[in-house]
Parts: structure tokens; sequence; C-alpha cells
């Protein structure tokens, strides 16, 4: 075959053929090579270690060693450094990175310019006397300056962590005094939905309160900032130094870096990745999953704080060009990230259900709007995906084009389940068990269960399991987050579906899991088909535990401009839920309100409302800081407050 011949195979099927090649094994079909991968978990990460060609400086004396999920140690005595391994990838005919700002203003970014200003960086952060295990953070949007940020403190051995900037000040420091760090880069602000905002003076709060800064970096964005406020030096006199790019060779398990969990409900947790098993991770994810190659534009629509960034960033691992985009997706319209496809040849996009849904209500046609011929397939993430979105996918984008259902989370920086390039994609599901991930649904008794709901589980270790908690010196914290409820087996928190094909469907997070009648719904489900009206923009539905063993679940819904809250429209509401999902999912109320709040990462608060709804006053129930619109919780405050004042007055009538 000719070049172009071997590109155009998956490259999984490329990976089972050096299977067959290297490791005398004959696997066909994706099933049983992810039952091999999951079986023979050792072959299987020696195997990504080996087909990836890792760069070590010292190989590995053992691959893995574990009595348990809980407790697993890999590549035990392997030196090595992620950042070397990114920079593998470099390719001089094509950017390592595009840039783009809300406005338009493209900048794209050679290999030779990344090398450039992460070895520049990593030289300034020496001078700082930054050593091993410093803390490196950053108060960033989608920017390439958070990308050196990464590279050039892992090439030191420092750790890093990052924040968008719409993260309160608050949720800012509720995360970063955790890690006390040694420096902090900042961008003076970024444009959002039509306006500059401009973060100079939370820079200032924020130096304030990180006492054990030596220094803060800052990065223009703005021109109304040419003069920045906030002290600190900038990004140009940082990295106007030429030194060459070295990297410190490290511990497998030597951490990358800290994400945050979402700190709705309690101080945000923050996990820490190991960089080999991240890289081992992502070497498999982009490349066998996403099919990722250097003749790729990956875009994945994301902010910082989502573990998406850290996946979009990893995706240079197998060479591709990565689009970092700092703006709104509707603005100026609906289509924004469609023209982005057209105007940079995208070839793989990532975007939320959410957008999806958003697209197929304001009319999109990406397929007669735009030209999106380089695109060859659409990841989604983040929530489950509606099947609608799927229709609308093959109408208006295309019916050559993959839609495929990504789930994982901030956990393990990766994914459990999604899509292959060699598998069908199953509208509502998620088509395989990501490989290497020994997913299963566990009922209340610990036993494993096919074309029946239950308990997500992961049954054999993954490298990029956290290493630990940051602050969790004993593991407690840890192992009550994933091991409590079944020991030694990691129990996510998502309700799920394997089917006999080897398909997932997710149902939602089971500590939000409606019970009605003893019997198990799926929020997923009620918002699939209420969120297939034009009307609604969004919903919110709970299950509520109340005295004397009644069960309240009212549906909350945010309706478009201009659209009336009327009983035809409750009717419509109703009949949509009954022929989607069955009669069993309609709600008791139905309920207007302004909008429905989420996560940083856009996830729905069901958890904390529910909470607030059941009395729990907001500041115990939730943490504002990690909401995205903190004003609508007392909206729902004040609904909880006037309901329970009706249900006082009608007691006392009785």
């Amino acid at each position: 075959m000719n070049d172009a011949q071997v590109q155009s195979v998956p490259q999984v099927m490329r990976y089972m053929r050096w299977l067959k090649a290297n490791r005398n094994l004959e696997i066909e079909d994706y099933e049983t090579l992810w039952q091999w991968s999951v079986d023979d978990t050792a072959a299987f990460w020696d195997s990504i270690w080996s087909y990836f060609d890792v760069r070590a400086s010292v190989a590995p004396q053992s691959i893995v060693e574990f009595k348990d999920v809980s407790d697993a140690k890999w590549f035990s005595g392997a030196r090595m450094s992620f950042s070397e391994n990114v920079f593998r990838a470099e390719n001089e005919q094509r950017p390592a990175l595009v840039s783009i700002t809300e406005h338009g203003a493209a900048e794209a970014w050679s290999w030779a310019r990344l090398r450039r200003e992460t070895g520049a960086f990593a030289h300034y952060l020496r001078t700082l006397g930054v050593q091993s295990g410093d803390r490196v953070v950053g108060y960033l949007p989608n920017c390439p300056e958070a990308l050196v940020g990464l590279l050039a403190a892992n090439s030191l051995g420092a750790v890093w962590s990052v924040c968008n900037q719409d993260v309160s000040v608050p949720g800012v420091l509720a995360r970063f005094k955790q890690l006390a760090p040694v420096v902090l880069i900042a961008a003076d602000g970024s444009r959002f939905a039509g306006r500059e905002h401009s973060r100079l003076q939370a820079i200032a709060e924020i130096q304030r309160e990180l006492t054990t800064l030596k220094a803060t970096v800052i990065v223009p964005r703005l021109a109304a900032n040419a003069l920045p406020v906030a002290p600190g030096t900038t990004w140009h006199d940082a990295t106007c130094e030429h030194a060459e790019l070295q990297f410190e060779q490290l511990p497998f398990d030597h951490p990358l870096w800290v994400l945050f969990s979402s700190g709705t409900t309690g101080a945000p947790k923050g996990i820490v990745h190991g960089q080999g098993g991240i890289l081992l991770e992502q070497y498999k994810l982009t490349a066998l999953h996403f099919d990722l190659s250097n003749e790729d534009r990956f875009f994945w629509y994301c902010s910082t704080s989502w573990v998406m960034w850290n996946v979009q960033v990893c995706a240079l691992l197998s060479g591709a060009t990565i689009v970092l985009y700092d703006g709104s997706a509707a603005c100026p319209d609906t289509g924004r990230l469609w023209r982005i496809v057209e105007e940079h040849a995208v070839t793989v996009l990532g975007v939320s259900p959410a957008y999806l849904q958003l697209c197929a209500k304001d009319g999109v046609t990406p397929r007669s709007s735009y030209s999106v011929n380089t695109l060859r397939s659409v990841g989604c993430t983040g929530s489950p995906l509606p099947l609608a979105a799927y229709e609308w996918m093959r109408l208006e984008v295309g019916e050559h084009i993959p839609l495929q259902s990504v789930s994982g989370g901030t956990d393990i920086a990766g994914g459990f389940v999604g899509g292959c390039p060699t598998v069908p994609v199953y509208p509502g599901e998620n088509s395989v068990r990501c490989l290497g991930v020994a997913a299963e649904a566990w009922n209340e008794t610990g036993m494993p269960v096919v074309d029946s709901v239950g308990e997500l589980v992961i049954t054999k270790p993954m490298p990029s399991m956290p290493i630990c908690f940051w602050n969790d010196a004993d593991g407690a914290r840890y192992h009550e987050s994933y091991f409590s409820t079944f020991p030694g087996v990691w129990r996510h928190g998502d309700w799920v579906t394997v089917t006999k094909k080897g398909s997932v469907i997710v149902h939602g997070r089971s500590d939000a899991t409606l019970n009605r009648h003893g019997v198990r719904l799926g929020s997923a489900e009620i918002y699939q088909a209420v969120e297939t009206l034009p009307e609604i923009l969004e919903s919110l539905v709970l299950g509520i535990e109340l005295a004397g063993g009644d069960y309240w679940m009212p549906l909350f819904v945010q309706l478009r401009s201009g659209t009336s809250f009327d009983e035809k429209l409750k009717s419509r509401i109703v009949a949509a839920i009954r022929a989607s999902a069955s009669p069993r999912h309609i709600p008791d109320e139905i309920i207007e309100v302004p909008g429905i709040p989420h996560t940083l990462t856009g996830k729905r608060l069901e958890v904390p409302i529910k909470r607030i709804l059941l009395g729990t006053p907001v500041e115990k129930a939730l943490n504002l800081g990690a909401v995205d619109r903190p004003e609508l919780i007392e909206v729902f405050s004040q609904f909880s407050a006037e309901r329970a004042k009706r249900k006082l007055k009608v007691s006392e009538q009785v």
C-alpha cells in the first residue's frame, strides 16, 4: 500500500496488525480486542508502550503490580518525560496549533515556535528557582500560553494546574491555595459573547491571597490593558531569552497536573495524575479511538477548566494540529463553531450535546451553510447525547460523518466508553467500552448485569487513575470517593446499561437517580424527550423523597425567548415524555425557570438543587463559586421557601 492507503486504514486496525506481527495475536474485530485488553491488563498496556514507542531514559522493570483496582503500581522503575514525548511528534510541514479569538483573529504556531517558547519559559522558571515538585498554575483562557505553561512545568518536573477565567476569584483560590504555587501565569482578560472582560482586578486579589508566589507572569489578551495594573512580568519578558528545551527524566508516576472536581458540594478535590499514566491513556484515546494522526486538525470546544482541554492538548502526541478557540460558541451566532471548521479545515470536531441541540433549535444547517468537507467525525461529551442529535447530524451535517458519544471524566482524564472507527454508531449509545477499560454494570448486590441498568464499575486498574488526591496523605478521601461501595472496585457514580453487543447507554448520575414507586428512571430519557421541543432550551428533573414516604418529581424548564408557558405547552411536554419515555416518566409538576444552573464544566446541578428543595440552606448545599450562573440558585431557593409556606398553610387549614 502507498502512504495514502496506509493513512486511510484506521489506526486501530494498524494496531491489530502490529499485534499479530509482534505479539502473535490473531485479533480481527474490536470486541475481541477489547476483551483481550481487559483480560490481560499487563500485556495490553505493555503493547501500548511499545506500539507508540514511548521514549524513556530508563526502561520499566515491571508493567503493573496490584491486588485490586485501588492499589496498582504501574511501570515501576521507568524514567521519562511527558513533554519530551509530546515534542517527538514535531512536524515542520504542519503547525502544532492554531489559536483563534472570538473576534476572528487566528494565529498558527509552528512546532519550532512551540519548542522555542517552551524552552524560554522553562529557562525563566529555572531562574526563579522552580524545582521538581513545585506547582505552577495558570489563570488562563484557552490560549497557547496555557499549553506552554504545562509543557515547560513538566520539563522541569513541576506540577501544573489551570483555571479558566470564568471561575470566580473565590473559586480560583479554593483550588490554588491548596497547591501553594510558586508561579502564577494569568491573562489580563479575554473576549466572550461580544464583550471584553478585564481580569486585572481579579489577578491582584489572587496574588494577595497566594502568599507562596515567587512571580506572576501577565499574558496580554486585551488591547485596553496595554499597561497592566496587576504587578508582574509580561509574557514577552519571561520568554525573550532563548534557551534549549531540556527534559528532566522523572518516574512514571511523577505528578503531571492537578485537576479539580467541580466543588459544588464542598471544597474542590485536587485529582493528581501521573505523567506516564496520562501519556499511555492519551496515546490510546487520541490515536486508537479518535483515530488522530499528523494529517488531522483536532478542535474540541472547551475551556481550560474542563478535562477536555487536557485531552485536546494530548492530541499533540498523535501529531495532530490542535485548534484552540477562546470565545463563545454562539457569537456572533450559533454557527460559530461550524465556521471555524470551514475556515481551518478541521477534521475532528468535539462539542457538547447542548451545542448540538442549540444548533437544531436555531435552524443551523452546516452542510448547506458552510463547507464541512474536511470533517470526518464529531465527538460529543459532557452529558448523555439525545437521539434527536443523531438525526440532526445525519440530515444537516452529513450521514457519512459519525457522531461518537464519549463518557469518562476528570477522574481519569480520559474515556470509559466511547466510539471506534471500526464499530458502527448506535444512536443513543456509546458504541464501545474503551480499550483497557474493564467496565461493567453492577446491580445492588455487586453482580454484573447485561441489558439491565446498573452502576458503572471498573474491575481492573487503569494507568490514568489518580495517583492520589492532593492533601490526602492516608488516601481516605480517594478511597471514599471510588471504592467505598464495592471494596477494591472503582464505582464511578454513573447509571448505565451494558448491552449484549458491547455498547453502553449512560442514563445519568446514579446519585441523582429517579426512583418512582420502586422503579428507577433515568433523567436522560426525560431530557431527551423534553428538549426536542423547540420551545424548550433546557430542563432539569429531580426526584425528591418526602416525609411519610411520599415522592415528588418536578420538572423545571427554561423556555426560548418569546414562548408562552401555558397549559397547551405543558400538555405537549407531557405528551413528548409519554411518547418518548413512558407514563412513569411524567413529572408531578412542570415549573418555568429563567435558566438551569450548571457546574463550570457544564453539568446540570441535579443533586445540589435537590438538596435545596429538601430544605438544605444554600451555603450547605453547594459552593456558589463552582456554579456557572450563581444568580439562578436564588431562584430555586425562593421556590423552595414559597413551596414550604404553601405546604404549611395547607397543614394549618387541615
